[in-house]
């Protein structure tokens, strides 16, 4: 993919499970690129009243406001899967978010390969210290700011 020139959209969710037969998404972050021009974003998220895993509320408890609330645990993946038609997706971690969205039709991979980095648990520590950015909640934002940065180098 030439992030010059395709659209492509950057994704992270976060599943109430690391399977998909298991859990849900409870949160969705995405942002649609055209040539590293945002276009759109989706930040969605399941009503706090949906989950039960504390852990996960508590992880997903930054920017309320920021964020689109559902009330059905299937609407976040069917609004993401209509709002990303077919881009390809570059994806943040590929195990669970693969599971969770293997029904879509979309083209996915990691986005690392893109920042000339290998996936690790601290890989968002090291994208920070990289390319000296501010730390955010916000991981599809980095990557956002990272690929800008790699491209221009």
């Amino acid at each position: 993919m030439d992030l010059l020139k395709d659209k492509y959209i950057i994704v992270e969710i976060i599943p109430t499970s690391s399977k998909a037969n298991t859990g849900f998404i409870a949160q969705i972050s995405a942002l649609k690129i055209d040539g590293l021009k945002l276009i759109d974003r989706f930040d969605y998220r399941v009503a706090d009243n949906l989950l039960k895993n504390n852990d996960i509320k508590k992880l997903i408890s930054y920017d309320n406001n920021m964020f689109n609330y559902v009330n059905n645990t299937y609407f976040i993946k069917e609004k993401f899967k209509s709002w990303s038609n077919n881009y390809p997706l570059l994806l943040i971690e590929d195990t669970y978010t693969i599971d969770f969205l293997k029904d879509l039709d979309n083209s996915k991979e990691l986005v690392y390969k893109y920042l000339n980095m290998e996936y690790t648990l601290d890989i968002f520590d090291r994208i920070i210290k990289k390319y000296n950015l501010v730390p955010s909640n916000h991981l599809v934002d980095l990557i956002y700011e990272a690929l800008i940065y790699e491209t221009n180098t």
